[in-house]
């Protein structure tokens, strides 16, 4: 009962603040996140959202450029072949509340690309219904075999930090870290979701110390591949799982 009372409290103060592990044999998926992909799952013959399979650089994958334009772009190596992949965001030039794409790219060894994974989750809108950006910077990156997608917020969106990583022929969703600020407390999360950890750190900012109090709640471990992987609705997914149980 008292997990359930710091996690609602928690949430209610405003949800949102790169570890590698084995696969963990189940597979669980949540309901928010499944929602989210079946709205913006686009069908297989729109032509927007069919891409080359492959190409000699990044703009190659860019069907319909007067529409579309490539936002962000990292480089490394993702799948440990100590080769240079690609990873895109693409965003329509006009409507601001259409989703995002990320497209991975990698490289073959006469130094062309293939498209290996496509997602419309990974990545938020850049902006909601009402016309406000929910993110203020954005940033993607490839470090020692990890794709970060990180989200900086000062607004109620806060911080949104998601990890990456090749297993085999997946790429799997590994970590998510959030950070908030609410009236009178501040909130950090980071959810393990190979192992099912999430370790929250809750600031009381209406003391003049300050107190800090930590707490672990063990979940299900998951295994969500980068194509299916909403990372916003994992993370306040997690909520409800844990009060479930």
């Amino acid at each position: 009962m008292k997990k359930l009372i710091t996690l609602l409290s928690a949430f209610l103060i405003i949800v949102s603040c790169n570890k590698k592990e084995e696969i963990p044999k189940e597979k669980t998926t949540t309901s928010k996140k499944e929602e989210l992909e079946n709205e913006y799952e686009e069908p297989d013959e729109d032509p927007a959202y069919v891409f080359p399979k492959t190409g000699k650089k990044a703009e190659d994958f860019i069907t319909e450029p007067d529409i579309f334009e490539i936002q962000y772009q990292a480089e490394g190596d993702l799948n440990d072949d100590k080769l240079e992949d690609i990873v895109i965001v693409r965003k329509d030039k006009k409507y601001k509340t259409a989703p995002r794409s990320i497209l991975v790219l990698l490289q073959n060894p006469d130094k062309t690309y293939r498209l290996d994974k496509v997602s419309h989750l990974a990545m938020p809108a850049e902006y909601n219904d009402s016309d406000f950006k929910l993110y203020d910077t954005e940033d993607i990156s490839i470090d020692k075999g990890i794709l970060s997608i990180q989200l900086y917020g000062i607004g109620p969106s806060g911080n949104l930090f998601s990890d990456f990583k090749y297993f085999g022929n997946d790429l799997l969703l590994t970590d998510i870290e959030t950070y908030n600020m609410g009236a009178g407390s501040h909130q950090s999360l980071d959810y393990d979701v190979l192992k099912g950890e999430l370790l929250q750190e809750l600031t009381n900012t209406m003391e003049e110390e300050m107190p800090t109090t930590e707490k672990t709640f063990h979940l299900k471990p998951q295994k969500i591949k980068f194509e299916n992987a909403s990372p916003d609705a994992v993370i306040a997914e997690a909520y409800v799982i844990d009060a479930e149980t």
